[in-house]
């Protein structure tokens, strides 16, 4: 079995995931989306929330044969995947600037499991500016995010701004 992860902090999933997911799916049999518990990070929605939310949206995204899992944890993103017994981490790249950072951590994952590979994908140019952090700033200051985040998402997000 071909397993991978794919990890983040997902808060808020955006288009952009999603689009990882669906692109990443015929390389693996299984991809276990998961959500890291990271409270620096200034959360909008709990480890729960987020898991739950991805739970709702995954069955709608296109993954042909992929078994695709929500799953949460802590600590070493190389650690997680050797315990779900994965052969590779996904990660998306958007820009330059991602790809330093994403080099860096793919070869501390290799140097902690060398058996684990990451895998990169680049973003859709449709959402090569999208981020979590930036889907927060601009919801919470009132600008618009649709198309650029799940409609699930978008209505969680104005529950949680009550």
């Amino acid at each position: 079995m071909r397993r991978a992860i794919f990890p983040g902090s997902f808060d808020p999933l955006t288009n952009g995931h999603l689009d990882v997911i669906k692109r990443s799916s015929p390389l693996f049999d299984e991809i276990i989306v998961a959500v890291l518990n990271n409270p620096d990070k200034n959360p909008m929605f709990t480890v729960e929330e987020r898991v739950a939310i991805i739970e709702e949206i995954i069955p709608s995204v296109e993954h042909g044969s992929c078994r695709l899992t929500v799953d949460s944890f802590s600590g070493l993103t190389a650690e997680f995947a050797k315990r779900r017994e994965a052969i590779a981490i996904v990660r998306g790249i958007r820009a330059v600037s991602d790809y330093e950072y994403e080099l860096r951590m793919a070869l501390m994952n290799r140097k902690l499991e060398p058996t684990i590979e990451t895998v990169f994908l680049m973003a859709d140019e449709e959402y090569s500016y999208v981020s979590s952090t930036l889907m927060k700033q601009v919801f919470l200051l009132g600008g618009r995010v649709d198309g650029l985040i799940p409609e699930l998402v978008e209505s969680r997000m104005h529950e949680k701004k009550k």
